[in-house]
């Protein structure tokens, strides 16, 4: 589409999306009082479904335990697929709000806890049925087949897979383009994107260190897993300072190190559970190369009775945003949001977006929209303390619903009809 149709078509759809807000306002706030964890997303997958049902879209759920495909064609174009994300954290929400989420549930290991969308997939839910609302009740004004998909398990890594391992793509047409965006600290009103890696590939792992347990009083006959995953714990910090290049970017953190269960035993096991991010195959390999020769030779040098043990937790790859795609993406956007649309800098969190693009082999573009209110952000950047503000994941993390609804809302409908016709 061109641009002056780009922003034609925004001029238009102002007013619809001014009147749509306080409907999705509720919609919003009943998703945040009900989060469901990864994987577990059923009632939000029915609440998404029903919606574009009520809107004639052809709906197909279950994809990939909780996913939801509405297709909606309207004439000849190019076929553009939307996409957002439905599951919570197991993190008690902190955050004071009047919609704050106070429920509890059980994770996959049994274990309750608390569940909150102190990551943003409530907003990200909300602003797609409003887009897919607005493009079925506007059909004068593009040309195309739009796809709509609610995704389920992005904080597990498991979801993007499990609905093309459940066979999305010989059930649905291939896109020209995915476009999918993600709440972000950020002066609220704002969009930002980015060519080529926008997030970091990500990784985590659990090492399992076995020693021989003894009593306390008589360590001489242990073999010490505490100690060893301590030593541990300390040489995986040299990782990235001395055997990764300044010029690249890296991150290895210990989230985790469990081990026995009273004071005067030595344990016959410890656990370390660590996450990586980088934004360079290469990279990503040596670090994990180097964790599992780092543990194993603490483990060797303290006589340990066997290898440690390695399991993968989760694996995401680079978003890396399509270069020409994100051309046409900012262009629209700049169109439409002025000087609030700007490039930003890579970020270190990771998504498993890229999925769909890397199996369908189709371009891509993933974005961030500010949610953090205006005066608070600008005043933070004032005086240097941006990293003070509660980020997504913290327990109060809490985006401003206005202006973030809107613009969020504007920037995928935007973003859309850049491709449709």
């Amino acid at each position: 589409m061109e641009i002056a149709q780009i922003k034609s078509f925004n001029d238009k759809m102002d007013s619809f999306i001014d009147q749509l807000l306080p409907e999705l306002e509720e919609i919003y706030k009943d998703i945040h009082r009900n989060p469901e964890l990864s994987m577990q997303e059923f009632r939000t997958a029915k609440i998404a479904a029903d919606y574009l049902t009520k809107y004639q879209f052809e709906v197909s759920t279950g994809i990939g335990i909780t996913g939801v495909v509405g297709l909606m064609k309207n004439g000849d174009g190019p076929t553009v697929m939307l996409r957002a994300d439905m599951d919570a954290l197991p993190v008690a929400e902190a955050t004071g709000l009047p919609y704050a989420s106070t429920k509890v549930a059980r994770d996959e290991e049994g274990t309750e806890v608390g569940v909150s969308h102190v990551c943003g997939h409530d907003l990200h839910v909300a602003w797609l049925m409003g887009a897919a609302r607005l493009f079925s009740e506007h059909k004068d004004q593009w040309k195309g087949t739009l796809m709509i998909v609610f995704q389920p398990g992005e904080e597990v890594s498991r979801g993007a897979q499990s609905m093309i391992d459940d066979g999305m793509m010989d059930r649905f047409p291939k896109p020209d383009i995915i476009l999918g965006q993600h709440v972000m600290v950020g002066e609220a009103g704002t969009v930002m994107y980015r060519s080529g890696a926008i997030l970091s590939a990500g990784n985590s792992l659990k090492v399992k260190i076995f020693g021989r347990g003894a009593h306390g009083s008589q360590p001489q006959t242990s073999i010490d897993p505490v100690i060893m995953a301590a030593a541990a714990t300390m040489r995986l910090q040299t990782i990235v300072s001395r055997e990764i290049a300044p010029i690249e970017n890296a991150v290895l953190t210990i989230g985790a190190l469990q081990a026995g269960t009273k004071e005067n035993i030595i344990p016959d096991d410890a656990t370390i559970k660590l996450n990586i991010r980088t934004f360079d195959d290469g990279v990503r390999d040596h670090i994990l190369s180097a964790v599992k020769r780092i543990c194993c030779a603490e483990c060797s040098a303290s006589n340990a009775p066997r290898d440690p043990e390695f399991t993968d937790i989760d694996s995401y790859p680079v978003t890396e945003n399509d270069a020409a795609a994100t051309a046409k993406l900012a262009e629209a956007f700049n169109v439409r949001f002025g000087d609030k649309s700007f490039e930003t800098k890579p970020a270190s969190a990771s998504e498993d977006f890229s999925i769909f693009g890397r199996n369908w082999k189709v371009p891509y573009v993933f974005w961030f929209v500010g949610g953090t209110d205006p005066k608070i952000y600008l005043e933070a950047k004032k005086n240097n303390k941006i990293n003070t503000i509660p980020s997504n994941h913290s327990p109060k993390f809490a985006p401003v619903i206005h202006p973030t609804l809107k613009t969020g809302l504007a920037a995928m409908m935007t973003a859309a009809v850049a491709w449709l016709k």
